[in-house]
């Protein structure tokens, strides 16, 4: 996933390094099954056609699957099929690969998990007063400070050019760019938000009106302007 993978544990547990160790293997065996940096990885060579979709490991076939769904979801403003190259599921296996990490050290007597996936987060339980967790959200423009900070009972998936420049695809345009910012969306799974959030960020208001009927999940964009829309639910801290 060519990333790095934080994790905070609250509370503590007699297996916490054999949970360690298996959230990291499955971080790892993630990487081995989706880079498109391998070419040797499952998902490369589907991309190439030298490996049939049938004949793919289960979990390549689920998440393919998953994606698949997404597009509906989203009215098409997430779509791994229209990038150039072939189909490129980036936007949906980091966070799914987090948020099934998370799932793993959730099983252990902890507190409260997060797992931090270069800013996108999946959270299980609450912190060590019994609160929810609190994460800031990067300003698009001021990397150094937070734009906003939000309640967090589950996920958040942010997107945008600004750290690494053109790469999110315009499935409706057919082109490389973006309609906002940036774009944040929470919910209960972070590879469902991850995926979201590259779908806001690309089709900005329209993208955000079409999310405000997917239940669970809240958005907010910058826009170019700095100016905020956020659906009804997202969960600011008011301060």
């Amino acid at each position: 996933m060519g990333t790095v993978v934080t994790v905070d544990l609250y509370g503590s547990d007699a297996d916490s390094d054999a949970l360690l160790h298996e959230a990291a293997q499955s971080l790892h065996d993630a990487d081995e099954l989706f880079s498109l940096w391998k070419p040797t990885s499952p998902f490369s060579r589907v991309r190439r056609g030298e490996l049939a979709l049938e004949d793919a490991p289960e979990e390549l076939r689920q998440v393919v699957d998953e994606c698949r769904s997404l597009v509906t979801l989203s009215d098409g403003w997430f779509d791994p099929w229209s990038l150039p190259g072939g189909i490129d599921v980036t936007g949906y296996v980091k966070g799914w690969a987090a948020q099934r990490a998370a799932n793993i050290l959730a099983n252990g007597e902890f507190v409260g998990v997060i797992v931090n996936a270069a800013g996108d987060i999946a959270t299980r339980g609450r912190d060590l007063n019994g609160d929810v967790f609190r994460v800031g959200i990067v300003s698009p423009t001021s990397p150094q400070t937070l734009a906003t900070t939000v309640f967090l009972d589950g996920a958040i998936a942010t997107s945008g050019n600004y750290e690494r420049g053109p790469h999110l695809y315009n499935p409706k345009a057919r082109h490389f760019g973006t309609k906002v910012r940036s774009a944040s969306v929470t919910g209960p799974d972070l590879g469902v938000a991850d995926a979201l959030a590259t779908a806001v960020v690309c089709g900005g208001s329209s993208a955000l009106e079409t999310l405000r009927h997917i239940d669970g999940y809240e958005a907010m964009i910058t826009r170019f302007d700095d100016t905020i829309e956020a659906s009804e639910g997202f969960p600011f801290v008011q301060v």
